[in-house]
This record gives C-alpha cells, structure tokens and sequence, in this order.
C-alpha cells in the first residue's frame, strides 16, 4: 500500500507534511554552527551553539519518541481542553486535530486547527544571529470570545556536554539553577560560581546562562523546574503546569531545569495575536535586549524571515533547471542542493543518528561534501578548501580527523602518539589527500581562479607550500606508500572504513583515485609550464595502470584489492562478495577504462547489483566468508556495507554511465534512490522524501528499500556532481565550459540557469532526435560554435546557449 504524507512545494522551495504521524521524525535544520537547531515535524529536536558536543542547550532523548522539544501549548480557559501548536506531544485525534507543516530553506512552519482556533508557529534562527524564535500567531475562527493559555517549554540541558548531561547525573543534576527576570526564565549553569571574580575559572569552569523569553505578550506565570511542570507520572503530553491553568512560578535548584512560560490571550471573534518565544545561550544583559527587541512582534518576525528566504534562495539560484522529471528538478534545484549545504555547513556532526559528539570534520568526508556546493557557492567552497589543504601533513597525506581547534603548522600528526590519544586515529588512510584532486580542480574550473594554483598555504604540522606543491606532496604520499604490486597501499583504510585491506594491502579504488589524479595534476602541471613533472606523471601513470590492467580486470570486473598477504578480494569466483560496486564506477570516472572494459563492468553491476532502490555496495553479503578484514561481516546482510544500498556510491555510478553516453541507465540510477522519487512510499523508505539517507537496506534485508541515517551523508554532494557533471553534462576546464549531457532519451531536451564566472548562462538544449548524448550543434549567443566546448572568451554578461544533440 503506497503511502504518502505530504508534497513539494516548487514555487516555495517547501516540503509540506500534511500528516504528522509520519513513519520517522522528518526534520529540518534551522541556523548555522555558530547557533544550530534540528526540528522534527512535531517540534521534536534540539539546539547549541558552537558545538553540537560541548554547546548543547536544549535536551533531546536519541533513538526513543523524538521528545522533548520545543512545545507550546494552548489551553482554552473555559472548557479547560489544551493541546499542543505542533501535533505532538499531546497528540489529539487526527479527526478533529487538522495540521499542516511546512520545511523550509532554514525555516519551519506548522499550522493546525482545532476547537475554532488557528495556529501558526514558524521556528527559525535570524539570519547571522546566536539564538532562536519560536513566532506564534493564534487566530479565533469560532463565534465566540476565547480565553487561551498559551505556554511555551524548553527543556534546557543541565550541562552544555550532551555526554555530562544524560550520563554523569551525580555532577550535572547539582550544577543548575533557574529564576525569573523581567519576561524571561533565566537558567544558571554552575550558578554557585556568579561571585568568582569576572574572567576567572575555577576547574576550566564558569557560569554559563541560557534563557527563554517572551515578547509581545506579558507573563502571566512562569515555571523553571522540569519536575514541576510535568508532574509526578505525568509527561510532555499532559503537563501539570498546562493542565491546571496556571504555572508554580518556582524556580529549579539541583535536579532538572527547564524554562515555562504562560501567557493569557483574550481573542474577539476572528480576531489575532502574535507573540514570540526567543531561546538562546547569551548573557542575562544581552538576553534582555533582545527579548526587547521583539516588542513590535510580526513585523520583526516577518522581516526575519524574508531575510532568511531571500538568503537562501539566493544561494540555490545560482543554478536552476527544467526538465521533464519533476522529481529530478525539485531535487537539483532545491532539496539535494540545501542538503549539500547542509552537509558541507555541518559536516556530519548533528542529526538524530549522529549525535553532535564528533570532534572534528573527517578529512575525506569534508573534502568531498565541498563539491557539492561548488557550482552553487563557489567562494564558500574556497574557504573550506583552504582549510583542508591546511590540515595536510607535510608528507602529502591528511589529518584523518581534522580538530574544530585545528592550527595550521603547529599541529601533531598521526605519527605522534598524542594525536593518536586525542582523536582516536591510529593512522593515515590510503585515500584521504587523494580527494583533494577532483575537488581542487572542479573550483578552479567553475570559478576560472588559476591563480589559485599558486596560492601559499600552510601544511598541518609544519612547512607551507602553494596549493600546486600540496597536490604535488598528495602524490608523493601514496608514491612512498606503495604496497608489493605497485599499487597504494591500503594503510589504515579507503572509502569503505568496513574494509581493512591491512596496511600493506592494495585498493583497487585507491589505485583508480591516484591514477585520476595524475590526469588532474597534468591539468596544472600544463598550466605552470612545469614539463619535466608531467613526464615523471606521464610514467608513473602508465607503470601503475598496467599494473591495474594486469592485476585488477577479472574478465568482466575490476575486483575489489589484495589484502597485505596477496589474497584477492572480489574476484569473480569468491563464494561471496565476488562484484563490488565502486571499483567499476571509479575505473570510468578515472579515465582508465578501455571502452570495452566500461561497457563489461557496468553490465555487470546493472546486472548483478542493480535493485529498485539502486546498486548494492557488492554482492553476495559477508556471512560465512569474510576474511580477517572484511568488518562489514558484523552486519546485518543487505545493511550498511554488508550489501546494504550505500546511498553515496550512487553518485558514482550515475556519473559513470552519464560519462559514457548512457543517458537511460544513469538517470535510472538517479530515479531509483532519490527521495522525491520515494514520496508515495514513506511507509517503506520511513526516511525523509526530501533529503538523502547514508543507505537503504538491500535485497538480502527483510526490510528492503528503508532508508537509514538521514541528511549527513556524502550521497548529497556524489548525487549533486553524478546529476549535474554527468545527466546535466556541465563539464567546466580551466578556460571554459563543456555541455555534454547524457539524458533519457525519451526527454524533448531541458533547460539551465546558471551563474558561471561573473555571467549568467540561459542554456536550452534540444533533443529532437531523442538520443541519450552527444552534440549536433551548439550555438552561443546565435554563433555556431565547434563540438560542445565554449571558450569563456565567448560568454557575455547574459549569454544565451542552444545546443541541440
């Protein structure tokens, strides 16, 4: 039975549920690190500042009934009757509770109607500023006059580490206090220390204040003690303090604070009223003055929240397109796109699976989360792309995790045994610098900058060098770790952290990613003029891919490495995990497939790994076979690694059958896993239809096609590069652009806006013949230009593009 909860909104850029008993909470991201916040579709969620692990203010329960959040209720004051703003907690009957919310770029909106009276409620997080708004308008659509209660409810953690609070409770419970100010609950971390002199710890200790606020709106009565507010044997969906009409007006002292405020509204018939809740970590003073600032309450709310869209919807419109497939353009133009910024702004550090107790940003994973955004914010991208380089080691490899501390060229390495203590890391990975390459060159290429290039940059530990000499040390870290065959050795992992090859295995992955990367570096060696360098890459390229050739094509795959004792792994008759997915994908993105080759490979994985719900990682799972290495064994068959649908591999496949002309099959690739595609099947995939999932579980699963561990994953930037350099076919090189699409061939052809270097492009392409690639002609501006290359000499400010395939 196909079920469905909600729908896009195009024209918005909105995702709107119009069930709220959603299979999962679906949720959305409000604010940047310096101030974030996670919201479910029933206000479930939580928010820090800074740091998801040391920042956290408002307390969230993972893995249970996506509670608590940040609840208001309503209360009518004659027939006693209350529920809540958002469906949950109190969770009336769907029959007569009629509820709406809307996911938007940085904001959420949640209206809902019950006994005549009309709610809105819009969560956000102003743009640039360190605290959020919870903006409630109540309408009476009833005949007669109504007395409301309306209380807001923040369950503030008792310490600012996540991990101090829901585990260390001998200390955390002892440590807070909460009072009442003006129009505000103020809470007290470690209030005992108020006295101490400003400016000075005690045990790297100090007080921490957080609070929430009312404007618009006096306080009839206030609550800053959980226990109180709910009552004994009560919960989130029948608080005392709601139930009785009025608060305690007490503070918490030890145990749990939280911060509940009430007020009354008295509303005519179709009359409203519109006040606002602000919650932040900020000093007591500054608190204040926002809470004041908030008086004329809608219009500074309204104003706010333009700002928000106008911000966001700038970012996404730098590129925007029109196809024939709805699902494929409400994806690329909005929610695979606000999902790449979202995994780039947050790297991976906070949802409801991750934690927020990351410490660091991954080396791989960041580096590849910034291709995501290039085409759309190319200048933001730089930034973080400078920050990587700098987390380089000095032998050319990278900081398996890079610490949110990070200081360029003073820091240890994991040659250092503190290092290893401090983030866990025991050892280089094969593949880490390798994901520099790609992403280097795709900046210069979209922005043009080449002086980039030459760019000093610091290394981690010691040294600096120009962006051109990192790239260079990147090759010389795998050239000084070779394993016996000639190939990288596998250290302490590639892409795949299930699959220890043991430090002198071989990746064939890792082996295609170096040998990609001596095409990029030739690309710069070209333009430094520096021949002698692309000689040693021109034979060191040519060495290891007969090496490749000799050792890694098994008839009609490529097979998946050699563990550090020379036993292969994925070869074509292993009892399991004979077919592997990536390295197929990677000998076509590499470059170093013959087109014979190409074509075998990618049959087989259509053939052998293809499912409705995409490509499993290799197949069959690890069950009784696995060799010492193969951890994804303690897995579940057709789950994560173990043959699960690993969402980012998908990125690959679709750019590789999009790089050999395969319109059909790489946009099948891309319809089978997209979220929007999914959207009347939320009852299987569980998962938000709107942002992708780390993986769906595969065919060995009972549980085949539901998704798992939403929004931070590297499927949104692989997707994002497989649809738009592969299906959209927007190739740029250092001096100009090719348009090289590879669509279903049964598309009359599509439509692109995009800003590139400065200008805008209006870009048609025409398919009159319904054929999957290739170009018949191209016209620039009206000019006849040669095959599918536009030199940037040839663009204007609006240049207008025609190619017809």
């Amino acid at each position: 039975m196909n079920m469905k909860y909600g729908y896009f909104d195009e024209s918005k850029k909105e995702y709107v549920i119009t069930r709220p008993d959603t299979p999962a909470p679906w949720v959305n991201y409000l604010g940047s690190p310096e101030y974030g916040a996670i919201v479910s579709n029933n206000a479930g969620g939580y928010s820090f500042a800074k740091s998801g692990a040391n920042g956290r203010l408002l307390r969230y329960v993972f893995n249970q009934f996506d509670e608590p959040g940040r609840y208001i209720y309503i209360r009518d004051n004659d027939s006693k009757d209350y529920w809540s703003a958002s469906w949950q907690p109190v969770g009336k009957d769907l029959n007569e509770y009629k509820s709406e919310c809307h996911h938007g770029t940085a904001y959420t909106k949640m209206m809902a109607d019950y006994s005549g009276i009309h709610s809105e409620v819009r969560y956000y997080v102003p743009l640039n500023k360190t605290y959020e708004v919870w903006n409630l308008s109540v309408t009476n659509n009833s005949d007669k006059a109504r007395s409301l209660n309306i209380t807001g409810y923040a369950e503030f953690t008792n310490n600012s580490n996540y991990e101090q609070d829901q585990v260390n409770l001998q200390y955390s419970q002892y440590i807070t206090k909460t009072v009442f100010v003006e129009n505000r609950v103020r809470q007290m971390i470690h209030a005992n220390l108020d006295r101490i002199e400003d400016g000075k710890e005690i045990d790297n200790k100090d007080v921490v204040n957080r609070f929430i606020g009312l404007a618009g709106a006096p306080v009839d009565s206030w609550c800053g003690d959980r226990g109180e507010f709910l009552g004994e044997y009560h919960r989130y969906g029948n608080p005392v303090g709601v139930e009785s009409g009025k608060l305690n007006n007490h503070g918490n002292y030890n145990e749990n604070s939280c911060g509940a405020i009430t007020t009354v509204l008295e509303l005519a018939p179709g009359e409203t009223k519109t006040i606002a809740f602000l919650v932040g970590m900020i000093d007591n003073e500054t608190a204040g003055k926002i809470v004041a600032s908030y008086t004329d309450t809608k219009a500074v709310c309204d104003k706010e929240l333009e700002e928000l869209i106008a911000y966001w919807h700038g970012q996404l419109s730098h590129f925007q397109i029109n196809t024939p497939s709805d699902e494929f353009n409400t994806m690329i133009n909005t929610w695979n796109a606000y999902n790449c910024f979202m995994t780039f702004i947050w790297s991976r550090a906070a949802s409801f699976t991750y934690c927020g107790l990351r410490n660091g940003y991954g080396y791989r994973d960041t580096v590849q989360d910034i291709q995501g955004v290039i085409h759309l914010a190319p200048e933001m991208a730089v930034e973080k792309i400078r920050f990587m380089l700098s987390a380089q080691v000095d032998n050319g490899g990278g900081l398996p995790l890079v610490k949110f501390t990070h200081n360029p060229g003073h820091e240890d390495t994991p040659d250092d045994a503190s290092y290893v203590q401090e983030t866990g890391h025991p050892a280089y990975r094969a593949d880490d610098a390798l994901w520099l390459f790609p992403t280097v060159y795709k900046y210069v290429s979209e922005t043009g900058n080449v002086a980039f290039i030459d760019e000093v940059i610091p290394f981690a530990n010691k040294d600096e060098g120009t962006v051109y000499e990192h790239l260079k040390r990147a090759i010389d870290f795998s050239m000084n770790h070779l394993g016996k065959h000639g190939m990288p050795a596998g250290l302490y992992a590639d892409w795949n952290d299930c699959l220890r090859l043991g430090a002198d295995g071989e990746s064939t992955f890792v082996a295609l990613q170096f040998y990609y990367a001596m095409t990029i570096l030739k690309e710069f060696a070209a333009y430094k003029k520096d021949d002698e360098y692309i000689t040693y890459l021109d034979e060191s390229q040519e060495k290891l891919g007969k090496v490749i050739q000799e050792l890694c094509w098994n008839e009609d795959r490529f097979i998946r490495g050699f563990t550090g004792d020379g036993q292969v792994i994925g070869k074509r008759d292993d009892p399991e995990a004979n077919m592997w997915l990536n390295p197929q994908s990677w000998a076509v993105i590499s470059g170093f497939a013959s087109d014979e080759q190409a074509d075998k490979a990618l049959e087989m994985v259509y053939e052998r790994l293809n499912t409705e719900y995409g490509a499993i990682l290799m197949d069959p799972p690890y069950h009784a076979h696995a060799f010492d290495g193969a951890l994804a064994v303690i897995y579940n068959a057709g789950t994560k690694e173990n043959a699960g649908i690993f969402s980012q591999s998908q990125g690959w496949i679709i750019l590789a059958e999009a790089l050999k002309g395969h319109g059909d099959r790489a946009f099948k690739y891309f319809i089978e896993n997209a979220p929007a595609a999914q959207n009347d099947r939320a009852e299987i995939r569980r998962l938000e239809p709107y942002c992708y999932g780390q993986f769906t579980e595969g065919k060995a699963s009972p549980n085949f096609g539901r998704s798992h561990v939403h929004w931070l994953t590297g499927t949104a930037s692989t997707v994002m590069v497989g649809c738009v350099e592969g299906i959209l076919g927007m190739r740029p090189d250092f001096y100009g652009l090719h348009i090289a699409p590879s669509i279903p061939k049964a598309w009359d052809g599509f439509e692109i806006e995009k800003d590139f270097r400065g200008c805008h492009l209006h870009i048609v392409v025409k398919n009159p013949d319904h054929v999957e690639s290739g170009c018949k002609s191209l016209l620039v501006n009206g000019q006849a230009v040669e095959g599918d290359y536009i030199p940037k000499e040839l663009l204007s400010e609006q240049t207008e593009i025609e190619l017809t395939m």
